[in-house]
């Protein structure tokens, strides 16, 4: 019988017997403690009222008309390994102050946002960056935290300070871009309130989806880009909500400490209450589906773009995707429902699919389980509601004559050592962590272009891209944009016609969008953000093998910047570290 079996039959209790301290540490997340949030912080300039003035969802271009509050959120975060045990199979998992997940960043928009980072991790020492996943950094480029790209590493035992605007809002997480180190543990999320276009009572935060991995995730990447190739894909062990989740120690034989019943995410609804929840893929490797039993979800915004509000059953959620919803709690007072996310077989490799999340009512028996039934979810599809459903609320015409269009095609396969590697117009990249490409073109250094391991784009000073991204490889890819919201013209099977654009007066926008096995998507920006922005996939093991690449866009604007002399201390500290220290840089570095 299996783990999720035994949970519906009773005969694992929904009682936990460890305690939150020993599964998340100081984290209240996946508890009925869990704090709400309010519809903005208070404590700005209130301007017609709220933060960001008079704008709205419907009537204001994000991406123009940010609002400067004046105000600054500040965090610090300590970067430690602790003993944790979120399913129950105690492991040392990489937090930021004791949490897993880590602490979330609240801000309204148009806020700054200051976080300084100190790098603590030890046994092994570690270097880390953290990216501030969907936010554009308009005029912060340094600050999207890539090593090889931004910044070098944050050496161990330095620290770094980040600061950047909240130039969108919505729902977001962050998470480190060191190698696939976010897998260890090491993300969190971000609200950052902005107008509302739906009404709701309670906003619940973040709901984070995810595999979980019981080896250290740096093993995982030996394997990945070894040459034993039974142990590529690699396959997770779990699937948690909110950090939570049981697993059935009878399979354990490591002697590891281990507790079959570490306990199940918990939330609580309002009778007759509409509730917020953040829906947020933080995964490595596995498309989400979730659901919650005999509840209607309304979608009213897919990574940091509102849209207008659809009702579905089930939302899939690739890797870094969030999707906003609202819920009805239109059942009795004493009701006790199952949240559920799953992975499908078809899109995602697992010992245990499914994940399991309590839902009680005001005045249920939290001591009960659920007696409710899954909605039927679809198992194999490893794409994302079709572009018709989601129609951004603001709509934006991109140009249907773009300045420029690259074609790139996605390819994987042996290299002369035999390693697996994945390819992005026959390259797979390889980041220099010593050299990172925006500090060299603002030195007017653009030859790195033909170093072909960097794989970098130079657009120049077009002001209109067009990417028409053929997958020509079976399998399914979380592709992600940073620096932009991407305009999705089209996404399908085989090539695209040259013709087909879904909506072309207000396509879908979004930072990261599903690309079908063996299909298309063709995406589109407006060049309007200078910087070196990277485009990959967002699984894991993908991007350690290499499937990245980089854009350079309007290098001579690059070259006017004034970036601060902290971003090339960090190469200092790096080299310094370094210099005493071997890394072992066995995939891209990123």
């Amino acid at each position: 019988m299996s783990v999720v079996s035994k949970i519906l039959t009773g005969a694992i209790s929904v009682v936990a017997s460890l305690s939150q301290a020993d599964t998340n540490g100081v984290s209240q997340y996946g508890t009925l403690e869990a704090p709400t949030y309010p519809e903005y912080l208070t404590d700005n300039p209130l301007p017609d009222g709220f933060p960001w003035g008079a704008r709205t969802a419907e009537g204001t271009n994000a991406y123009k008309e940010s609002p400067l509050t004046g105000k600054t959120r500040y965090y610090d975060f300590t970067v430690k390994r602790a003993k944790l045990a979120p399913d129950g199979y105690q492991k040392d998992v990489i937090v930021i102050n004791g949490q897993y997940p880590g602490p979330t960043i609240e801000a309204n928009w148009g806020d700054w946002i200051e976080v300084k980072v100190r790098n603590q991790i030890a046994g092994p020492e570690e270097g880390t960056s953290f990216h501030w996943h969907g936010l554009l950094q308009t005029l912060t480029p340094w600050f999207d935290g890539i090593p090889s790209v931004t910044q070098c590493p944050i050496a161990p035992n330095a620290t770094f300070t980040y600061r950047f605007k909240a130039d969108l809002y919505g729902t977001s997480w962050y998470h480190s871009h060191y190698s696939s180190q976010y897998a260890g543990g090491l993300h969190g999320p971000m609200i950052i309130h902005g107008p509302r276009h739906a009404r709701y009572d309670i906003d619940l935060g973040a709901v984070f989806i995810n595999d979980w991995y019981h080896r250290e995730y740096f093993d995982i990447v030996k394997d990945v880009m070894g040459t034993d190739l039974t142990k590529n894909p690699p396959f997770s062990d779990n699937n948690l909500i909110n950090g939570k989740m049981n697993f059935d120690c009878s399979t354990v034989n490591d002697g590891v400490p281990c507790n079959s019943n570490a306990g199940l995410a918990r939330f609580r609804f309002r009778t007759g209450k509409t509730h917020r929840l953040r829906l947020i893929n933080s995964g490595a490797e596995a498309l989400e589906r979730f659901s919650i039993d005999n509840h209607t979800m309304t979608v009213i915004a897919n990574d940091f773009v509102p849209v207008r509000p659809y009702d579905t059953n089930v939302v899939t959620l690739g890797i870094g995707q969030r999707t906003d919803v609202l819920v009805k709690a239109n059942g009795k007072p004493t009701d006790a429902v199952w949240m559920r996310a799953n992975m499908s077989a078809a899109c995602s490799v697992t010992r245990q699919p499914n994940a399991l999340a309590l839902v009680y009512y005001d005045r249920a028996d939290t001591r009960k389980k659920p007696e409710t039934s899954a909605w039927p979810a679809p198992n194999d599809i490893c794409e994302n509601d079709p572009l018709e459903k989601t129609v951004p609320l603001f709509p934006i015409r991109p140009n249907p004559s773009p300045a420029t269009t690259e074609t790139i095609t996605l390819t994987a396969g042996l290299n002369a050592s035999g390693n697996f590697l994945w390819y992005m117009n026959g390259v797979s990249h390889r980041g220099n962590l010593n050299n990172p490409l925006l500090l060299l073109a603002h030195q007017k250094n653009l030859s790195y272009p033909y170093n072909p391991e960097w794989n970098v784009y130079n657009f120049g000073s077009n002001r209109t891209m067009r990417i028409i991204f053929n997958n020509d490889f079976p399998v399914s890819h979380p592709m992600h944009m940073h620096g932009h919201n991407m305009y999705i013209l089209s996404v399908g099977p085989g090539r695209w016609d040259g013709q087909t654009i879904q909506r072309p007066n207000n396509p879908q926008r979004r930072d990261v969008q599903m690309v079908p096995g063996n299909g298309h998507m063709v995406w589109q920006l407006d060049a309007d953000n200078p910087g070196v922005w990277p485009f990959h996939c967002h699984i894991a093991w993908h991007v350690s093998g290499g499937l990245y690449v980089n854009f350079i866009e309007r290098p001579n604007d690059i070259r006017q910047m004034q970036i601060p002399q902290i971003m090339a201390q960090t190469c200092r500290d790096w080299e310094a570290y370094t210099n005493s220290t071997t890394v072992l840089q066995i995939d891209s570095g990123v």
